[in-house]
């Protein structure tokens, strides 16, 4: 595996190799025999704020041997105009691979391509494969190795990136996904008609969506860069809540899922998040296991 741009792009092979390797990230922690970034230096390039996917890519880079490099995208002639390719052919000289986290697919898709080093998409517009790898890894850790008969509901804005690597995800390894969301915020006809996956099912009704689920999952409502329609997005939104009641009607002992932050009182109440913070920030800690998962194949080659 050369790089990981999306889910889309991973076989079901690639995926069940990455999450076992993740597993044995976490089982020897501090004690790797390996270090397969001794002696080089990547590169994180985020246009985007963040706290999990910094920390987690920061450490993991360094705990597999690694020197790291941070840009904000505005510290770099990016933040000036210079094409993606450009910056790309002259990082591509200097560094051994890229993390990058930005608003369009396309950049992570170019500056893999122009750059000829090992490129992971740490968060996009279109995708967030290293968050739905770390989910994948907390769900088999927490209901068992096989997913394949497990039933994920995904609740809340259907239309953004973590759902749209959620369907990928159904679509290659085979377990039930439903996406619970208004009519205006479900995945496009075009995603669907591509993906052609029968395990996955768009509904607006959130309580049939939740009976009987293995996993109720939820993002926050307004993603990085739609801060002007948070007031609209919000109001047809506001239905589509992970509270207790709808937990009910999930299979017992489900899990409750959210890849944070998490603003209380909208997409998650304070009482769901508490009850089911284990999961929730177990979650949050096997970002540095998959992380390091894909790292090591990815320089590998």
């Amino acid at each position: 595996m050369k790089n990981l741009l999306s889910i889309e792009a991973l076989s079901a092979s690639e995926i069940h190799e990455i999450l076992q390797l993740a597993a044995e990230m976490k089982a020897t922690r501090g004690k790797h025999a390996a270090h397969p970034l001794r002696h080089q230096c990547w590169a994180m390039i985020f246009s985007k704020s963040s706290t999990r996917t910094r920390v987690s890519f920061e450490v993991g880079i360094r705990e597999l041997g690694g020197d790291v490099l941070f840009l904000n995208a505005n510290d770099i002639q990016l933040g000036r105009g210079e094409p993606i390719k450009d910056t790309a052919r002259v990082m591509g000289r200097m560094i051994h691979g890229a993390v990058i986290r930005t608003y369009a697919q396309s950049d992570v898709v170019d500056f893999a391509h122009y750059s000829g080093v090992p490129t992971i998409n740490a968060l996009t517009d279109d995708e967030h494969p290293c968050q739905i790898l770390a989910d994948l890894q907390t769900i088999q850790e927490s209901l068992g190795g096989d997913i394949t008969n497990k039933i994920v509901t995904f609740v809340g804005d259907g239309a953004c990136n973590v759902p749209i690597s959620w369907i990928w995800a159904a679509a290659r390894i085979g377990f039930e996904l439903r996406i619970a969301a208004p009519k205006t915020y479900q995945p496009s006809e075009e995603l669907l008609a591509r993906v052609a996956a029968k395990n996955v099912h768009i509904t607006d009704d959130v309580n049939a969506a939740a009976e009987g689920a293995d996993v109720l999952y939820t993002d926050v409502w307004v993603s990085m860069g739609k801060e002007d329609e948070a007031a609209y997005r919000i109001a047809q939104l506001g239905g589509y809540c992970i509270d207790s009641a709808l937990v009910e009607r999930a299979k017992p002992g489900a899990l409750v899922m959210h890849c944070l932050p998490a603003y209380r009182g909208k997409e998650i109440t304070e009482e769901a998040l508490e009850a089911h913070a284990g999961t929730i920030f177990t979650q949050a800690e096997n970002r540095l296991h998959a992380q390091k998962a894909v790292l090591s194949l990815v320089a590998q080659g």
